[in-house]
């Protein structure tokens, strides 16, 4: 078995992605849910967000390998101004329970040392929690919104809502060093290449969202009425009989329940958000990649 980082190279971003995918196919059949259809658009981004993490925490980033140089898993962690995130640990199946998640999370948390906060989106396998409450992190049992989206339920937001860009980052830095302790950098760069940015910044307060066919990777906001005004705004620019997705929510983020409620949406308990030094930033939904 060799660990070793991970290279900002097309081999390597390749490698990630196929066990990544591998890992959640087999994780999809074990909870009995059905397969997701591979997404060769989903998998052009996952390959861009492993070069990315790559270039910025190439000490945070590993691969494992048997002798033969076949990927059996992968880990990939950021720094961000003293907040720590685990982006992505899976596993192939064949090297499943012999102790290669562990090695991998090993190595994350020792990139992460020194950092005064800790956040990772978890999913609700029991292997997965068992190691990150062990590794000393609080675990926020989380929400999922999904469904097709009844705009009659939502009233238009008061409030200007803009299309967000490069201008942005300084606002978008300071709201998340507010709310999770640590700007994004580096990451706003990455998310504005695939994904729709909408802000908000009036005297009310101000707030950033993050969209990409239909789901809702990140949300920031200082006050719970920006937070809910860009998720409305979000949620009303879908198309009729577009499907809607919003997870890794708290019971913090009841602001987001009530208007994922009011738009018909379908609510279901999924996975952990798992805080260490900190609590769930809130109005917050966190990026399960960026966090």
């Amino acid at each position: 078995m060799i660990l070793r980082q991970v290279r900002d190279s097309k081999d390597d971003a390749e490698a990630v992605r196929a066990t990544a995918y591998a890992a959640f196919a087999a994780s999809h059949a074990a909870k009995g849910d059905p397969p997701e259809e591979p997404d060769e658009n989903g998998a052009i981004l996952l390959r861009s967000v492993v070069r990315h993490l790559a270039r910025t925490d190439p000490s945070g980033c590993w691969l494992a390998m048997d002798d033969s140089g076949r990927p059996l898993g992968a880990a990939l962690s950021t720094r961000r101004e003293g907040t720590w995130g685990l982006s992505l640990l899976v596993v192939a199946p064949e090297a499943q329970g012999k102790g290669l998640g562990k090695a991998l999370l090993a190595r994350t948390l020792a990139y992460g040392r020194g950092c005064l906060r800790g956040l990772i989106c978890g999913s609700r396998h029991p292997h997965a929690a068992r190691a990150y409450r062990a590794a000393g992190f609080t675990l926020h049992p989380a929400m999922r919104l999904r469904g097709t989206v009844d705009h009659a339920g939502l009233e238009p937001p008061t409030g200007a809502v803009v299309e967000g860009g490069p201008g942005q980052r300084d606002l978008m830095d300071s709201v998340d060093r507010r709310l999770r302790g640590g700007a994004h950098g580096p990451d706003h760069t990455e998310l504005l290449r695939h994904y729709q940015c909408i802000v908000s910044d009036d005297l009310a307060g101000s707030g950033y969202a993050y969209l990409r066919d239909g789901g809702i990777e990140l949300l920031a906001a200082t006050s719970r009425r920006i937070a809910a005004r860009l998720l409305t705004a979000a949620l009303l620019s879908l198309a009729p009989g577009a499907v809607a997705r919003v997870a890794d929510l708290t019971a913090d983020q009841e602001w987001a329940v009530d208007v994922g409620l009011a738009a018909g949406l379908e609510l279901t308990t999924a996975g952990y958000v798992c805080v260490r030094g900190m609590r769930p930033p809130a109005p917050y939904i966190p990026s399960g990649t960026f966090l």
